[in-house]
């Protein structure tokens, strides 16, 4: 499980917060965040709202993609896929296209188009978290 720092649509405060609650990978992130009542626990933990969990845990859903790494992440928040959600609003060549086109502005290699199905499948077996 990838750590909590490695999500970029949170505060260095609230990350300060939720590891003092012992919140360090987004797989806890996930679990401790998993249905309503536990969101709002957090939210009220953490000094947040439940529309920052939700985008908190949006991002580690997508973080938490099999064969998903940093690399990755850096290529699809260039591409303007900042969590699950948005991955799931594009059909699979919207979603190579911008992909593509985010790893040549960064002058990186892009996902193969194994990686890319993968995630985007993946995305749709998750859409429901």
């Amino acid at each position: 499980m990838p750590p909590i720092d490695e999500l970029i649509r949170i505060e260095p405060v609230h990350l300060e917060r939720l590891e003092r609650q012992g919140v360090f990978t987004t797989g806890l992130l996930l679990e401790v965040s998993e249905t309503p009542t536990r969101r709002q626990t957090l939210a009220d933990q953490v000094d947040a709202s439940t529309n920052d969990v939700l985008a908190w845990r949006d991002e580690a859903l997508m973080l938490n993609l099999a064969g998903f790494g940093p690399g990755e992440h850096t290529v699809l928040s260039q591409a303007g896929f900042e969590g699950l959600r948005d991955i799931l609003g594009v059909e699979l060549e919207a979603f190579r296209a911008a992909v593509a086109r985010g790893a040549r502005e960064l002058n990186m290699e892009p996902p193969t188009d194994m990686a890319l199905e993968g995630w985007w499948e993946q995305a749709r077996t998750l859409e429901d978290e």
